[in-house]
């Protein structure tokens, strides 16, 4: 079986069930292995197409298993409505019987079948992103496998716990090492299902790296392995992708089409959603917009039918990229609002998905407390059996339900110790994320009291930037390279306002406002504000010099900076907002305002505590409302 994902994983059936000579103290005959034999090849045969049917006859071969201690035959009938349930979607099932089956399999020392149901056990952990309990479970397996000699298994293992180090860019390079391992096994074993998923993936590691040789030398030896089957639409949408970045258009169209022809076929509706993609973005690199429209629009319909969200957003962003370069900005707006929205509604499903993880971690939790309270009601009702028959022995009963409730009663201290320190991880992501919004010293005064109170300060220096121009940029540019450009300079600022301890205040449009001296006073912050206005108009320099380079016009920054009073505090019920307030802000603002591109303007208060450390240019005086007449130097 694979699944779906930004890799293929693969997960291990179950091998071929015969007479084993494993198990120990056998009271069966060999009529009854046959028909466990036969009961669990029947449930295996309907995995697919009916698994409420493979639950249920597998569930009848580890009864009879059970009843003629038939241990290999109980293991594999345990791992089979394990299966079951992974194809109905339910993990938390799915693992329980697994790890049942894993600990019959290692009583009977069956090294194979340990090895293939701990590599399940690691796709269970992959589906939910516990990564480190995948990658423990998968080398497990790889151990057992290469102790064995088992190369099916071997090459499985090793595909896996490559896709589990491909999900984080910093470890690429181990994944390729893994692949690359499992290759020439598969290629040895001639199986192609492996073949076709261990291809594709190097496929995806060099796509990603920009090597479109290699990329395209695997997708091709992964197309070939699938000869058509249901992964093939995978390999040709990815030979689509690369010859589209290749500006090889007719290659690119060729492929996605053979692609939506196989997934047609198949009745993959995801398959053919994402190849009309590949169409769609391959028209549009031609500049061929008619015909990127009628594939979008039919992408759209099948992915709305069946809520594939990641593709609607894809889809989406697509559309308005349509519509705006054919100047239809009525659509192109509707289409990027729907855009945005998509976006929303998929942050909210990742948070889902981490609340749904820690859920998983839940049922699990709960599984294993009903199996623990059921071992321990036997237990309490054999005593009950032995204290009826043996009076004589009522203290030594007494002292043996005594230890039990010790035991119950330490095991749910345990169980309200691992409680808690999830709820203080939970607790300890809210803070995090509260810190982000606001100060850390607003931040705790709002959990501490349940609100924070506006402050007056003395002397705080307050910078305001904006863009000269920004208006005739953002008419010659799309909305999302409008917004791109826009948040890599403010992330930039960001880092460089973090560098020299200020805060960052808020954006609004094309400004940017940060301040020094709160929310806590401090020295140096004069110094440190005037250092982080020089670093931001040289980071401007650079990257217009990068953008010029492109054929791109520059962007053209302005900078003022004051020191004065001010009062900050916390606003907004809903969404809560740290800002500043009084002359000093309006002051900062009109500086800027009055500046020139490419130059910082200060205020002869900054003016008097840098006149030492800066060359600086008098250029006259400006009027502020309640304030007077202020003179304006340039920093040279």
């Amino acid at each position: 079986m694979t699944i779906k994902r930004s890799l293929l994983v693969l997960l291990l059936l179950p091998f071929s069930i015969a007479y084993s000579q494993k198990d120990s103290h056998k009271i069966f005959t060999k009529e009854d292995t046959s028909r466990v034999n036969l009961l669990l090849s029947l449930s295996k045969s309907k995995f697919s197409e009916a698994p409420d049917s493979a639950i249920q006859i597998a569930t009848q071969a580890k009864e009879l298993a059970a009843a003629v201690n038939y241990r290999e035959g109980l293991a594999n009938a345990l791992k089979n409505i394990g299966i079951g349930y992974y194809y109905q979607g339910k993990d938390v099932e799915a693992l329980d019987y697994w790890k049942q089956s894993l600990e019959v399999f290692k009583s009977i020392k069956d090294e194979v079948g340990t090895s293939n149901i701990l590599n399940n056990i690691g796709a269970i952990y992959f589906n939910q992103k516990d990564l480190t309990n995948a990658l423990t479970y998968y080398l497990q397996s790889l151990q057992l496998a290469e102790k064995t000699k088992d190369k099916l298994r071997i090459s499985s293992a090793l595909n896996n716990i490559g896709g589990v180090y491909f999900e984080k860019p910093a470890t690429h390079d181990k994944a390729l090492t893994y692949f690359l391992k499992s290759l020439p096994i598969s290629e040895e074993l001639k199986d192609n299902e492996s073949i076709g998923t261990t291809a594709a993936n190097l496929g995806e590691i060099y796509y990603v790296r920009n090597q479109d040789s290699l990329a395209l030398f695997y997708f091709n030896k992964a197309v070939k392995a699938f000869n058509d089957s249901e992964n093939s639409p995978y390999a040709y949408n990815n030979l689509g992708k690369v010859y589209d970045r290749q500006r090889k258009f007719n290659l690119a169209i060729y492929y996605h089409r053979k692609a939506l022809e196989i997934a047609r076929k198949l009745n993959g509706t995801l398959d053919i959603v994402q190849s009309l993609m590949g169409l769609a973005k391959t028209n549009m690199s031609m500049k061929n917009w008619s015909a990127a429209l009628v594939h979008l629009k039919e992408a759209e319909k099948i992915a709305f039918k069946h809520q594939y969200s990641g593709e609607l957003k894809n889809v989406y962003e697509s559309f308005a990229s349509v519509y705006n370069q054919t100047s239809d900005y009525k659509n192109a707006y509707v289409y990027q609002y729907k855009y945005a929205a998509i976006k929303d509604t998929l942050y909210n499903i990742e948070t889902d998905r981490k609340l749904g993880s820690l859920q998983f971690d839940f049922e699990i939790q709960k599984k294993q407390s009903e199996v623990d309270l059921l071992t321990k009601d036997n237990q309490l009702q054999e005593e009950n059996i032995k204290r009826q028959k043996f009076a004589k022995n009522a203290f030594l009963i007494g002292l043996c339900l005594i230890l039990i409730i010790a035991i119950i009663t330490y095991r749910n201290y345990l169980r309200k110790v691992k409680t808690n320190k999830l709820l203080d991880k939970q607790k300890d992501e809210i803070e995090g994320l509260l810190l982000n919004i606001l100060p850390a010293e607003v931040a705790k005064e709002l959990q501490a009291t349940g609100e924070a109170e506006p402050r007056h300060f003395n002397e705080v220096s307050v910078l305001f930037s904006d863009f000269k121009g920004f208006t005739a940029h953002a008419e010659k540019m799309s909305p999302q390279e409008l917004v791109k450009e826009l948040n890599n300079c403010f992330v930039a600022f960001d880092e460089i306002v973090g560098k020299y301890d200020l805060e960052k205040i808020k954006t609004i449009g094309d400004a940017y406002m940060c301040a020094g001296g709160i929310p806590v006073e401090k020295e140096g912050h004069v110094a440190n504000i005037v250092k982080a206005g020089i670093e931001m108009q040289e980071w401007i320099q650079q990257n217009n010099e990068q953008r010029q380079k492109r054929g791109l016009p520059g962007w053209d920054l302005r900078i003022g900076i004051h020191v004065g009073p001010l009062v900050a505090g916390v606003v907004g019920k809903k969404k809560y907002a740290y800002d500043i307030w009084g002359s000093t802000v309006n002051i900062a603002s009109r500086l800027e305002s009055n500046g020139e591109p490419g130059r910082i303007n200060i205020s002869s208060a900054i003016y008097n505590q840098i006149k030492l450390d800066y060359s600086c240019t008098h250029r006259g005086k400006i009027y502020a409302k309640n304030v007077g007449d202020i003179d304006m130097y340039f920093i040279d």
